[in-house]
C-alpha cells in the first residue's frame, strides 16, 4: 500500500533528498582534503563537491568555526526547502526531527539565564534548526520562574516541560538532568509517532532511535559514576525503548563500574563490539561542529585512558553513520529525512576535524575522521 500511495505526496522529496544524499563526500573526496596543506588549499578542494563556492566571499584566513556554521547554513536551508515542500504527516515528521535541537537550545538559555548571560548573545550560538518562531520570546525573562512560564507558554516543547519538570528543577545542579529528561520524553513521543505511521517508516525509524535511545542509556550510566546521581534518579532517565530495554536497562540501572556496563550490552552483538579492545572502524570526528551527541571523553577514570573514551565515542557514531546509510535501502518511507540529516552533520563534522588539524599542524591526526561514503 505504501508503494501504491507514498509517491503521491511525498515522491518529490523523496527523489530530491537521495538527489541531496548522492552529493555527500565520498572517500576520494577526504583523501584529496587530507592531503590539503592550508586552508586556502581546502577551500578550493570543497569548491570542486557540492558544497560549491560557499567559502568564495569569506576573507583569508578563515577559521574552522566559519567552515563549520557556513556548511551547518547549507543544511539548514536543505532542510528548509523539504519542509517547505512536505505535506501531513511528512509536515509532523520534520517537525520531530527540530525538537531534539530545540531542546539543545531551550537549555542553552536555560543555563544563561541561571549565570546571568547576555540570552542575545546565547540566542546566536543557538542552533539554526532548533530555531522556533518564539524563541527570542524566552530572552525576555529575568529570572528561571518567568523563564519556565515562557517555556510552558510558548514552545512546541510545552508538552515534554509540564510532563517531565518543575520550575524548582532549574538549577545548576539539574540541567543535565533536565536535558535527559526532555531527550526521554522526546524520544519516546518520536518513536510512538513513528508507530502511528506504521510501514517501512516505523520499520527504519524503531531501527534509529532505538540506537539512540540506548547510546543515551549507555552515556548516562557512565556519565553519573562517581557523581551524585544515585540509581534510582539514573534509572528514571533512560527512554523506555530500545534494544536494551528493559533487561539491558535494568543492569545499566545497577551497574557501578564500565565492567557492569559492558556486561549490560553483551545481549546485543553490535553494542558488545562497542568495549572491544582495538581501534574503532573510523575514528576521531567526534564532538565537532553542528550536533554532536554527548561525549563520554571526560571519562578517563572508567575507561582508563583517553584513547579509550575517544573510542567509545567514535565506535557510537559509526554504528551511527550505518543506521542512517541503511535508511537509503527502502524506499516510500520518512527515515530517509532524518538519515539525511544525520549524515550530513556527521559529514560536517569530519569536514570540520580535518579542517582543524590543518589549521593547527596536526597531521598524525587528520585521519581521524568518520567518513559516511
Amino acid at each position: 500500500m505504501e508503494a501504491l500511495l507514498f509517491n503521491v505526496d511525498n515522491g518529490f522529496l523523496e527523489g530530491i533528498v537521495r538527489g541531496y544524499k548522492a552529493g555527500l563526500l565520498t572517500q576520494s573526496h577526504y583523501s584529496n582534503l587530507t592531503q590539503c596543506e592550508t586552508i586556502e588549499d581546502f577551500r578550493t578542494q570543497l569548491s570542486a563537491t557540492d558544497y560549491g563556492n560557499f567559502l568564495s566571499n569569506e576573507p583569508l584566513p578563515i577559521s574552522t568555526s566559519t567552515i563549520a556554521d557556513k556548511a551547518t547554513q547549507l543544511l539548514v536551508d536543505q532542510f528548509n526547502f523539504l519542509r517547505s515542500n512536505a505535506v501531513e504527516p511528512l509536515t509532523k515528521f520534520f517537525d520531530y526531527i527540530t525538537y531534539a535541537y530545540m531542546i539543545d537550545n531551550v537549555v542553552l538559555l536555560i543555563t544563561g539565564t541561571l549565570h546571568e548571560r547576555n540570552t542575545q548573545e546565547l540566542l546566536e550560538r543557538c542552533h539554526p534548526l532548533g530555531v522556533f518562531d518564539t524563541l527570542p520570546a524566552l530572552c525576555v525573562a529575568t529570572n528561571v520562574e518567568e523563564l519556565y512560564r515562557t517555556v510552558l507558554v510558548e514552545t512546541p516543547l510545552a508538552p515534554y516541560f509540564r510532563d517531565c519538570i518543575t520550575a524548582a528543577d532549574l538549577d545548576d545542579l539539574n540541567i543535565e538532568i533536565i536535558r535527559n529528561t526532555l531527550y526521554k520524553a522526546y524520544l519516546e513521543d518520536f518513536y510512538a509517532f513513528c508507530t502511528t505511521l506504521g510501514g517501512p517508516t516505523a520499520d527504519v525509524m524503531h531501527r534509529i532511535l532505538s540506537f539512540e535511545a540506548d547510546r543515551r542509556s549507555i552515556n548516562i550510566t557512565i556519565n553519573s559514576f562517581g557523581t551524585e546521581l544515585t540509581k534510582e534518579r539514573r534509572v528514571k532517565l533512560f527512554p523506555t525503548i530500545g534494544r536494551l530495554f528493559p533487561a539491558g536497562n535494568n543492569t545499566l540501572a545497577r551497574a557501578d563500574d564500565i565492567d557492569q556496563v559492558r556486561s549490560a550490552c553483551d545481549g546485543v552483538m553490535e553494542y558488545r563490539a562497542f568495549f572491544e579492545s582495538g581501534p574503532a572502524s573510523g575514528a576521531g570526528a567526534r564532538g565537532n561542529g553542528a550536533g554532536a551527541q554527548d561525549s563520554t571523553a571526560h571519562l578517563l577514570g572508567e575507561l582508563e585512558d583517553t584513547s579509550a573514551a575517544g573510542e567509545l565515542e567514535d565506535r557510537f557514531f559509526v554504528q551511527e553513520v550505518h543506521l542512517n546509510k541503511l535508511a537509503f535501502l527502502q524506499q516510500f518511507q520518512h527515515g530517509v529525512f532524518y538519515a539525511y540529516v544525520k549524515l550530513k552533520e556527521q559529514e560536517i563534522r569530519s569536514v570540520t576535524w580535518i579542517a582543524e588539524c590543518i589549521a593547527q599542524d596536526a597531521r598524525d591526526r587528520i585521519q581521524d575522521y568518520i567518513p559516511t561514503f
